[in-house]
């Protein structure tokens, strides 16, 4: 099993190491037969076999990522990939993965264009978590809900897949759910991994919209908000993070509170409270190995090792128990819903190929007591609430009024 992930650059200290530490905690409990329900009975491996992890840096762009997945395929025999967290790296692996005939899991890549433009008829790659537009639609709810007198909104996003797609889909969300509302025509592009936000910080500083959405993650994330707070942003605007959960244990009380706030689904800090065998093991294990709780990409990652674990091992039971084809394996993970450690993910978009969870926002605070931050007025929104329907493109769906979606 090949495990790419950000080792190196400004994406790995926040999201690509935290990521592979829970693919590995996960790993090593798969090859050892010791997952908690409801795996406890699931024996040791994938169908009976261990996993040799080769775990390697996603750093250096969509060209050198597709040369590594050739040659670990080519040359390194890798039956299977789960991994990459850009979504301009899923972009370039996508139609690989499906020349090779390689079956591939994204944990985390954002981007819809993924299965809507890139690949619209999929069968070897899968993608287990929601993409970019359950983010967009489930903060443009939570504003309208907690904020419904905001006078405008603008935002900084990086200039590629994730950040376009990501400001896209909030801000045709906004459109439709609260259409009084101005919004800037000199939003933020920075370019991704620039590290440095004087211009932009500036430009937010002078715009009228109070409100500031920010996809940002990783480094980018952490050099913006020092920048903003050395210059007083947080203060005079209220800030909209997509990914910001990924950062928040790192940055302690240099985080900024009051900020609106999401881990793009029921992750990481969100998770905190969830009472299952499952997750208070991983919570444990995961802290006292690596002192920090688990972030979203940490449980994003294990999310995705554990659709292996449970394809391979659905895919065994329907052959007579012996090893399973690749192809019996795409056909058990089709369409699937598995328990995994925070919530239950439905495969259910994209020809069974996407996956759907629920997904969660809300404001981050310091609890002075505990001496950690904390989430408060918290919100869920259902799948089928921030997703559009299957078969139904994302930007079709959010300008057509999201049609279908089912809220409560």
């Amino acid at each position: 099993m090949a495990v790419p992930t950000f080792l190196t650059g400004a994406g790995a200290p926040a999201f690509g190491v935290p990521a592979r530490n829970g693919a590995e905690i996960i790993i090593e409990a798969i090859n050892k037969g010791t997952l908690p329900a409801p795996y406890d009975k699931s024996g040791k491996g994938l169908a009976g076999r261990q996993i040799r992890a080769l775990i390697y840096d996603e750093s250096g762009g969509g060209v050198k990522q597709v040369a590594e997945f050739r040659n670990k395929v080519q040359k390194q025999g890798v039956d299977l990939f789960v991994g990459y967290i850009s979504s301009g790296t899923c972009a370039a692996i996508t139609p690989v993965a499906e020349e090779l005939k390689v079956l591939t899991i994204f944990p985390i890549c954002g981007t819809p264009r993924i299965f809507e433009e890139i690949n619209p008829n999929p069968k070897y790659v899968f993608r287990t978590m929601g993409h970019a537009t359950a983010d967009g639609v489930a903060e443009a709810l939570y504003v309208k809900a907690n904020f419904p007198d905001v006078k405008g909104y603008t935002g900084i996003n990086q200039n590629y897949a994730w950040g376009q797609d990501s400001w896209r889909d909030f801000d045709l969300a906004m459109k439709q759910l609260m259409p009084s509302v101005p919004v800037s025509d000199k939003p933020q592009w920075p370019k991704i991994f620039s590290g440095q936000y004087g211009a932009e910080i500036s430009a937010l500083m002078l715009s009228k919209e109070p409100l500031v959405h920010s996809s940002l993650w990783g480094g980018d994330l952490e050099a913006f908000i020092f920048q903003g707070s050395a210059r007083g942003l947080f203060r005079k605007k209220k800030l909209l993070f997509s990914v910001a959960d990924t950062s928040i244990y790192r940055l302690g009380k240099k985080a900024p509170t009051g900020v609106i706030l999401g881990a793009r689904g029921p992750y990481g800090i969100f998770a905190a409270d969830v009472d299952t065998p499952l997750n208070k093991w991983f919570r444990k294990v995961y802290s006292d190995r690596y002192s920090v709780p688990p972030v979203g990409g940490s449980y994003q990652a294990a999310q995705g090792v554990l659709a292996a674990k449970y394809a391979y091992d659905k895919a065994a039971a329907m052959n007579g128990g012996k090893f399973p084809t690749t192809e019996q394996v795409i056909a058990a993970l089709e369409g699937a819903t598995y328990q995994s450690i925070s919530t239950k993910v439905h495969m259910n978009r994209s020809k069974g190929h996407q996956a759907a969870t629920e997904h969660v926002i809300g404001i981050l605070e310091w609890d002075k007591e505990a001496g950690e931050p904390i989430m408060t007025k918290v919100t869920r929104f259902a799948a089928d609430c921030v997703m559009p329907p299957a078969g139904i493109n994302s930007t079709e769906w959010l300008k057509g009024g999201m049609k279908g979606a089912k809220c409560n």
